[in-house]
């Protein structure tokens, strides 16, 4: 299945803490929800957990996730 790939809205030192929370084995409930409501909003439906790819160095700081997607069908 092919992967979308979305950016959450955060700040600097959230994302720091939510990498840190990745790097020790663990994941951030909230961001991953996050992330599955873009996919939606992007007319898609998620297939598969959001996977943590890492978080951008601009500001505002942004979460990056790649989820599996569907594209047999819409969330419209």
């Amino acid at each position: 299945m092919p992967l979308l790939r979305v950016q959450v809205d955060s700040d600097k030192q959230t994302a720091r803490r939510i990498l840190e929370l990745y790097k020790s084995g663990r994941g951030h409930h909230e961001s991953r929800l996050a992330a599955l409501d873009e996919v939606r909003r992007r007319g898609r439906l998620p297939a598969g957990e959001p996977i943590f790819v890492g978080i951008t160095n601009g500001e505002p700081a942004r979460l990056i996730y790649d989820v599996e997607v569907d594209l047999d069908t819409d969330a419209g």
